[in-house]
Parts: structure tokens; sequence; C-alpha cells
């Protein structure tokens, strides 16, 4: 259906509404499926009309179209089966057991058997999850409140929920307009036409000599009459919406002009508009947005597409639904919400650091923090009131580095400044964080000045970037990502925002409008527009794009308090904490579509001097540094959850700092010094990691290959502003201090020279033996085949592998005590798992042979949908159901190789084996360019989000950089294939981008090589000894700081991806049972998304085995030392070595 046919049904539905035809406006809405009608789904909820219900949620989505709907369909069966048993109907409550809820054993068998338990008890409140479980009536809202929640979650609701904006009458307007159109063209026009009928083109009999006026408000059709009376033709009821004129969220928000003339704000309220209207996106969407694949399938003008019946596309936030569904506590909170308590808090004292002076600001290092279970070291950097910046080691409670404020160069100053240090050399810190992937942290200094250093991990820590910033004080600063490029923002004394290359330290915008110093901004982004809040000590909150058209906001914060703002993790609901000059506090969240407060939160005190410090965390709790005390709310509760002292000796307003997982909590203390708090799973994680010894260059979040290499950081899919950390009151403006605008005149940058590890006595680690690691070879029950290709789930809980037969299997982890943390471990067995239908993911073979074959997958962001190709057409399955979803472009060429383009899943890269790469538009459904460089089959495709280049290699040695914004090849170069070895024809290139996307993994049957990019400069090679037989595989571990790299004599090796020294070698025996007659070895390697000691091996006989280190060990060998003079350079010498070749 065209996007035109499609609002023809929204007008039908207006005109249904207007004339009270309520039951054919909700059968229109279940039919097309375009817009489900919230209130008339809670009044049918509320009336328990479980029928009605599922017969209308079925235009919409079916039970296994994702978690999402799952979870839908089963609390709404699950109440209907709980209503039967508290009436003591047992034959309805069997019945609905056997035919309702029978659907969601395949899925949850223990689940669906603590369901069947109840039919046993004579009150099932007495069960404990049921236990508070009150009348009908508080049930059913209760659930309500869920499924609410849950639908808006929904991706598959996306678009739906909000009714298009219309002029009452639309329908009828249109009509008008097209019979006074018909009346102009009359060649005898009426004064007064009688028009009888709409059936056929209006015409006017006799002429009358007289031309009839016919303005497009002239209504010559009038209202329809219904049998009986009716009242006349007024709004659209349900469907009434925000008026035209505020097409935005942020229009709300926009109490008084804009202070800053500008054409967006001149023409009345105004939302984050150009042009096109991109402020139309910052609608609060109703999941994260994703560019999911399927979102832009269901919104395609494509015939072609919309065939289809159903999206396929889950966000990323199904991943997040809680593993249990049964209902747990009902009492003070949402329904939906039961899988959180007070427990998850981290409220238990387990150590303290003591910097030595007052804290200002934390921030916990954002990459090491996903690698549980103490796989990999946790930094925290400190600010300090005379600052100094530090950077401890927990649970080591070890400062591991320092830096106390200097200006790196202090003549290229401005005369201000240096006369503001001549009188005083020192400068408390306002605000340290992290860049979002943890390569670059940004310190933001009292006194004119922000530090940008870049973090190599242990101690090494170097100058980046110093900049001079601001007149006074630099009150705030935050990283972001503009047009994919990672930006410095910071805010000041001097009532100005400005933005920064991160790189070059350039200045790219300026934002005036401010009357009194900004206190503190918050970027974030909507779906592709970016924006910045940002808040004034005078109270006023503005908003800006990067366009430098003046502020689209202008609005009170509560009580004109100096005020912080962050979002929740998932960036959909934002919030806001501050103090005015009266010491009152405000704890908020906004309604971002009206731009107002949506509720206040309860129990902030009375403050007498500086601001409250708060903090967001699983996208769940609230907590505040206030009282003496951490106060934590549930973010759909007014009122105070809990609170905690700390074991006392807090100041009156802490500063407090949560970590990405939430699991621990710094809280600085009165002594100068910080507590760590942590729940349960953040005390486990600590003592795993207490419990062994690690290098501290094991910590790095990005390895340097070639230095100075520093290049455009980060990754900008990870959220940035989305929670607000410690603040320090900003200092008073400095007297005499000049405001000159400056650009790359402000900026020194700085990178010191990369110090030479010294030589020391080391010997390469070998495990051949059971005993010296810890392997586990996956169950399974299917026909062995050998494993083409193998990857872990981005979660970290599955793996999924892709046999030669074009047969894919799925090992999944359940959730225990020993994986409550969650990720896949040689300890304990998985399940190979498969649904109730029993149906396989086989990929199409057409005419082919898949042995033969040269298969190829790609999997979704969120782990629901994987692509996959073995020779016949590409093929979409849902990992839940395993069903097709759908398949395109059958050969030939046939499909090599499948990568999304990180920015837009809609993208894909197809390689081809016709040596082809066709860059694919899935929401149109055609190929939108095709690259031509290669001379053999594609064998490896990588993109890079910083540098917005595509790699591809070949099985002709070949490596190309494509530039994404144009498609134009870039660079190319052969591999540079080391003397007396020979290259099969078609052997296999992959690459693979390192975490800094700069540095780049090429994998080649005869070497490991490092390159940069985008100019391919070959930086160093590794040439395995002839015994070990050719590579088949190698990957990146998910930190970068190690290459595993698989043989054909059935060794691995564990290579530091630094320098490319062997440090460890596993052996066949370690791992593989002894057989003398099968010749068994791996096909590939795929390395653990968040714990980079963990590997899975594909291997010829059809097995996957898991490989760690022993837990005594925590890792692979130790790091080999470093050679002088190491760097970048070209193949030399004999390659008969496991040594680097440079």
């Amino acid at each position: 259906m065209s996007s035109l046919s499609r609002e023809l049904v929204f007008l039908i539905l207006q005109f249904l509404d207007e004339e009270k035809f309520k039951e054919s406006v909700h059968k229109l809405e279940q039919e097309s499926g375009f817009f489900f009608n919230m209130r008339y789904f809670e009044d049918m909820v509320t009336n328990g009309e479980w029928e009605e219900v599922e017969k209308y949620l079925s235009g919409f989505t079916k039970v296994d179209d994702n978690r999402y709907s799952m979870k839908i369909f089963f609390e709404i069966r699950k109440q209907k089966y709980l209503e039967a048993l508290d009436k003591r109907d047992r034959a309805k409550a069997v019945d609905i057991l056997v035919k309702d809820l029978k659907v969601f054993a395949a899925f949850n068998e223990e689940l669906f058997k603590e369901i069947t338990q109840l039919l046993t008890l004579d009150n099932f409140r007495d069960n404990e999850q049921l236990s508070k479980y009150g009348d009908t009536k508080s049930a059913r809202g209760i659930m309500l409140a869920e499924l609410k929640k849950l639908i808006e979650a929904n991706p598959l609701f996306r678009d739906k929920l909000q009714f298009p904006t219309l002029k009452n009458s639309r329908l009828r307007t249109l009509i008008n307009q097209s019979l006074n159109w018909q009346h102009q063209l009359c060649k005898n026009p009426r004064p007064n036409p009688d028009i009888k009928t709409l059936f056929v083109d209006h015409s006017c009999g006799q002429p009358n000599g007289a031309r009839a006026p016919s303005p497009v408000t002239n209504h010559l059709m009038g209202a329809v009459p219904k049998t009986g009376a009716f009242a006349p033709l007024g709004p659209h009821g349900p469907f009434q919406s925000t008026p035209a004129a505020l097409p935005t969220s942020l229009a709300g928000w926009m109490a008084n002009p804009s202070p800053v003339p500008h054409p967006s704000a001149s023409a009345g309220p105004i939302g984050l508009a150009a042009a096109s209207n991109p402020g139309a996106l910052l609608k609060r969407p109703r999941t994260p947005p994703t560019n999911n694949l399927a979102m832009d399938y269901q919104t395609a003008d494509s015939e072609h597409v919309l065939k289809r019946p159903r999206p396929f596309g889950v966000s990323d936030e199904a991943n997040n639904l809680p593993v249990t569904i049964l209902p747990g506590v009902y009492a003070n909170q949402s329904h939906g919400q039961s899988s959180y308590s007070t427990d998850d808090l981290p409220r238990n004292v387990v150590m303290t650091i003591s910097p030595g002076s007052a804290v200002k600001s934390m921030d916990f290092h954002p990459v090491q923090q996903i690698l549980l279970l103490g796989k990999q070291l946790f930094r925290e950097r400190v600010g300090t009131d005379i600052g100094d910046v530090m950077i401890y080691e927990l649970p080591s409670h070890e400062r591991i580095a320092i830096r106390n404020f200097k200006a790196w160069d202090l003549p290229q100053c401005s005369v201000a400044l240096q006369a503001t240090l001549a009188n005083d050399y020192t400068a408390s810190i306002n605000r340290v964080v992290w860049s979002p992937d943890g390569t670059l942290f940004g310190v933001a200094y009292s006194k004119h000045i922000v530090h940008i250093y870049s973090y190599h991990g242990g101690d090494d820590l170097r100058n980046h970037l110093e900049i001079e910033a601001h007149a006074g004080s630099v009150n705030d600063l935050a990283f972001s990502y503009p047009n994919k490029q990672l930006c410095v923002l910071t805010c000041g004394e001097d009532r100005v925002i400005k933005v920064w290359d991160a790189v070059t330290g350039a200045k790219q915008h300026t934002f005036e409008g401010h009357e009194a110093p900004v206190y503190s901004v918050c970027p974030h982004h909507k779906e592709s527009i970016q924006f910045i809040f940002s808040t004034a000590t005078d109270g006023k909150i503005k908003a800006w794009l990067y366009d430098n058209m003046g502020s689209r906001v202008d609005y009170d914060a509560p009580g004109h308090s100096s005020t912080t703002m962050a979002y929740s993790a998932d960036g959909t609901r934002l919030f806001s904490c501050g103090t005015n000059k009266e010491g009152d506090s405000y704890l908020v969240e906004w309604n971002e579509s009206e731009g107002a407060v949506k509720r206040t939160y309860h129990g902030l005190g009375k403050r007498t001097v500086g601001v409250v410090q708060f903090d967001t965390t699983k996208n769940r709790f609230l907590a505040t540094g206030d009282e003496f005390m951490v106060k934590f709310w549930d973010m759909d509760n007014v009122n105070l959850l809990t609170s905690t002292d700390a074991d006392g000796g807090l100041p009156a307003s802490p500063s407090i700092r949560f970590n990405k997982e939430g699991i621990l909590l710094a809280v600085s203390t009165n002594d100068n010094g910080i507590k760590i708090l942590a729940n349960s799973d953040g005390i486990r994680l600590l003592r795993s990691v207490e419990s062994r010894t690690y290098d501290a260059s094991r910590a790095a979040s990005v390895a340097v290959v070639k230095a100075p290499a520093i290049g455009t950081f980060g990754s900008p899919n990870i959220t940035v502003g989305t929670s607000t950390g410690d603040r320090a009151a900003p200092v008073p403006a400095m007297v005499g201090l000049n405001n000159e605008s400056r650009s790359l005149a402000d900026v020194k940058p700085r990178i010191v020279d990369e110090s030479v590890e010294k030589s020391r006595i080391w010997k390469l680690t070998e495990i051949n033996e059971a005993s010296q690691c810890r392997s586990l070879r996956l169950p399974d029950n299917l026909t062995a085949m050998r494993v083409s290709r193998l990857i872990y789930t981005n979660s970290g809980l599955a793996i999924l592998a892709l046999s030669s037969n074009a047969v894919h299997k799925l090992w999944k982890w359940q959730r225990n005590d020993r994986t409550a943390i969650g990720k896949a471990t040689a300890s304990i067995v998985p399940q190979l798992w498969q649904p109730a239908s029993g149906i396989l993911m086989t990929n199409d073979i057409s005419d082919t042979n898949p042995e033969d074959a040269v298969p190829c997958f790609a999997l979704s962001k969120n782990d629901s949908y994987v692509m996959s190709a073995s020779g016949g057409k590409i093929s979409l399955f849902n990992m839940m159901t395993f069903k097709t979803m759908t398949t395109f472009m059958p050969p030939p060429p046939a499909a090599t190789y499948l990568a999304f383009h990180p920015q837009d899943n809609n993208i894909i890269a197809i390689g081809m084996e016709d040596s082809s790469i066709q860059i694919y538009n899935v929401r149109v459904d055609e190929v939108k360019t095709k690259l031509k460089g290669h001379q053999k089959r594609i064998t490896g495709l990588a993109f890079s989000h910083v540098l917005n280049v595509l790699v591809s290699s070949g099985a002709d040695s070949q490596l190309c950089v494509w530039n994404t914004d144009g498609w134009e090849r870039q660079a190319s170069k052969f591999l540079q294939i080391p003397n007396g070895r020979a290259a099969a024809p078609l052997a296999d290139t992959r690459v693979q981008f390192h975490l800094d996307q700069i540095h780049l993994l090429a994998v080649h049957e005869t070497q490991i090589a490092i390159y940069e990019a985008p100019k391919l400069e070959c930086l160093k090679q590794w040439f395995p000894r002839e015994a070990s037989g050719p590579i088949t595989h190698a990957a990146y571990s998910c930190d970068s700081q190690s290459i595993y790299v698989s043989f054909e004599d059935g060794s691995v090796g564990v290579l530091t991806a630094t320098n490319l020294r062997l440090r460890c070698r596993i052996l066949p025996a370690a791992y593989l049972p002894p057989n003398p007659s099968l010749r068994v070895y791996p096909l590939v390697v795929a390395a653990h998304p968040s714990d980079p000691n963990q590997f899975a091996l594909g291997l010829t006989d059809g097995g996957v085995h898991v490989l760690e280190p022993l837990e005594s060990e925590g890792k692979w060998g130790t790091s080999p030392p470093t050679e002088n003079g190491a760097g970048p350079s070209t193949t030399s010498g004999a390659a008969g070595s496991d040594q680097p070749q440079r």
C-alpha cells in the first residue's frame, strides 16, 4: 500500500469517528494495522473483554513476533487464568491453561510448570510471587500499566500509537476542494450549485451566464446525516492530536520567545526543525533509536516489501526484558518491573580509597565495566580540588596514574589566563568524564582550560589536547557525536557553549544566548537528530542543534534552580536535578512532548550551600547525594524508595557516580576519600577480580599499534551524555578576563613519546594438556558437518554456528547462580536450542552443492535476527522462532560475505562470488551501487564508523578502501606474501577493525598483518612457523589486546596485538581427544564479546569448543617484552619464525 493510500485510511478513520461509527473505526484500525488506539485497548482490558483484546491485538502483532509481543499476550492470558482461579472456576482455568498458555511452554517450560501448579492450590495467593495479588480491578490496573509499557517499547507498534495531526473533517475538506475544482471546470457554472451525489463528477446543468466563485473553503458538501440525530461535526475525539503548528516534542518547551533572533524562532513556537523538519524526529521514541531493519521495511513505499505480512525487527530493548515472566511484587510499583528490587541497589560499602584531597567529580571507565567477572580491571578517574587527576584501580585500591594541574604551553595562553595563573597557579576541577569508548577523557578546570588525555591502559596516560575554552571557569564538559565525529562540548562562566573537534581541537560551534553562566550541558540524539540541552545558573534551560542558529528552547527549571539534566540509559526518559538560591532542591522527570514536568520526586532536604548531585542507573533508579546520605527513587514512584548513609562520614552533599551496570556506586566522603558501594553482583565481581593478578597493560581500552596513533576516537553507537555524574558549583567569574573568539589558536595538542618497555626474561607459554586450560565441546545431536562460520551473540550468552550443510546451530547458556551476570563459559554446558516447532534454520541452497559454497552470515545488533547465505538466496531468520522471514538476491552471483552498515541497518554490504560488492538498500529492496576493484571473490568486509570507510578483502589477496559517503575507492593494496610461500589460488583474506576503528587486522593463510586505514599502510606482519601449517582463521579479542589465531595443525596461538608477538600456544591435545586416524583442526575462531580471554573454535568435524584459561591464571600466558624500535615497517627477514617480521 502506498503512503497516500495509508493516509487515506487515516482520513477514513477520522471521518468514521466524527460520524460516530465506533465499531467500524476499531475494525478498520485492526484490519489496517496503521493505528493502535490505546484508549480503546485500555477500556477493553479494564472491562476484561479478553477475546476482543486479543482480536484487536492480532491486527498488529502475533504471539511469536518478538519478546515484547510474547510478553503482552502472556500477561493477558495469565490474568485471564488468574481470574478464573480466583472465581474457583477450575474447568475454565484448565481450558485457558491448555488452549492459551501452553504455547509459552516452548519458550519457558519451568514457568509453564509453575503456572500449572497453581491449580493445586486452594488460593493461588499462597504462591509467594502472587501473595500480593489484590482484587480483579487492581490486578487489571497493574497489568494494564505493564501492557502499555510493553506496547510502547515494542518496535512493531512504532509510529502506530500517535494519530496524525489532522484538521477537523479533513476528508470533507478534500472532497469540497475537489467539488470546487469540478465546479470551476463547468462550462456554465451556477452561482449556487446543487450537488446531490459524489458518485459521478459534478457538472452544472442549465447555463445562467454567471460564473460561481470557488474558493476551497466554500463547502459545497454538507454534513451527511445518519439515521437518527447526531451531534454536529466536532473535534475528532480519540484521534485528537497536537496542533500542526507544534510538530515536535520540544515545541512545548517554548514558554517565551528565544532572546536570540533566528529564522526558526520567528514563526512562533518551534521545535528542533530545519527546512526539512528534522526536528519532528525529536518526539520521544517508544524505543531507543536503532535504525532497525524491520522498521524501515514497514514504512517503505514498496509494494514488494509491504507484501510481507509482518515486520521482523526487534529493538535492542528486547534483550533487556526480565527473564522471569511470573508477576512479582504488586504493591507500590509497576507490575512490569517486578524483576527489580532494592537489593539491586549498590548500598554495601566494600572499600574506601583516599585521593588525599576533596573530590569534585568522578566517572567510571565505560568500556572496562562491561567486562564482568573480573576479566578486566576496573578504572575510576577522580578529579580533586587542587587540580589533580588520578586513575584508581579497583579493587586493589592502587592509584596507577596522576596528573597535576599545569598549563602545557603557557606562552600560547591568552594574556588574561597568564595573568590569572601568575597570581595563583592553581585550579580546581569542575568535571572529569570519559569518552564513550574510554580512549579519551576530559578535564574541565576552574580557569579557562580543558585538558583532553588519551588513555592507553595501565599508567599510560598521554597529553592529547589543551584547549583554552572559556573566559573564566569551565563549568561542564561532555562528549557527543554530531555528524559521526567525536566532539567535546564545554560551557562556562562566559555564558557560552562551545563544540570542539576531539581529534584536532578545532572549534566547530559557539552557542550564545544564555544571560547567566552556563552550568551544565547534556548532549543527546533522537533518531538522526543530535542536540544539546544546556542549563544556566539563573534556572534557564535551552536546547540547541549543531547549526549555529540559536536556541530552540527557552524554559525555566523548577524553582529557577542550577540544574543538571540526564537521560535514562536507554535514552527514552529525561530527568533534571538542581538547587536554587533559596536552598530548595528539585528532582523531576520531564514530559518531552509537552515541555512540562511529568513528575516531581519527594524527599530532598533544604540546603544551605552547594547543589544537590544526582545520577541514574538501570533505566530504573535515580540517586542523589543529599543530607549526608545517598537517596534512591524508583523512576516510576515519586516517593523516596530507600537511602543509605554508607556507614557514615559523608558530606552534606556527597558526589556520587554509578558504574555502567549500576552494580557499583562511588560516593565522596568528608575526609577526602571515596567509598565504593556495591550490590551482590558488584561484590562478587570485585572479589573475582581481587583473586587474580593481572598485567596492568591488559586493562587498556584500546591498543595502539603505531605511535602516535591519535585518530578519531569512539563509537557513535554508544549513548553519550545520558548521565550527569557529579558536579562542582561554578567558580565566580574572574575580573578582567577577555572573551575573544579563538579557533585553532586556542588549541595546543600535546602527544608525549611512547615509552619503551624494558626487556625482561620471558618464555612462551605452551598448553599441551587438558589440565592446563578449561575447554568444553558443545553438545550436538544434529548431523555433524564442518563448521564454516561461528559467532557469539552480542549478549555473550549464546554461540551461533553455520555448518557446511547450510544448517545453523544455536547454543544458549541459561542464567543461573554461576552465570547470573550473564555470559557463556566453559564451566557450564549450554543447551543446543531449538524452538518447539523443531524447525532448523537452513539456508536456501537452490541448485548448488552447499559443500562447494562459501557460507556467510551477519547477526543483528540486538541478536534477534541473522542474515545468512550458503550459495543460494540470502535468508533472514528470526533467532527466536527460527522462521525464515524473507529471502532475496538469488544467485548467480552468490553472496560470499555480509556486513551491516554501522549507522544504518537498512544498508548491507554484500560481497559476491563475481568479485563485486553490492551495496543493498533493504528498505527499497534495491542495489544502491556496485563496487568493483577485486579480481576474485570477496572474502571479508569491515566498516569503520570513525573513518566512514568500508574495507574489503578478496581471494585475490587484495585490500580495498571505499568511502561510504560516495562509495569511491580510496586506496587498495595487495598483501605482501613472504618469499618461498605460495598462497592457494582462492585463499581467504579476512579483515577486522581494532576497537579504535583505525587499525585493521588482515588475516591470510600465510600471515597476520596490521594496517592503518584509510591509506592501508602496513605497520606489522607476523608469519607462522611452517610446522604449524597455514593459518585457518584469526580474530581480535573483544578488547583488541590479543589476537587468536588457528592453524591447520590444530593448534591455536595467542598474539599480543600491539607487537604481534606470540605469547601462548595451545596445542590440539589440550582440547581434542587423541584420535590418530582423524585429522581435526579449527576452521574458524570467534572471540567472546565481553570476556577478552574466552574464545570458541569451529572444527572440521563439526564440533564447537569453548576455551578459557584456568581461573588461577586468568589469562593466556604473559606478554612478551616490547622490542626496542618497534614500529611501523614492512616485512623482511626469514618467514619461518613465530616472531613479527618488521
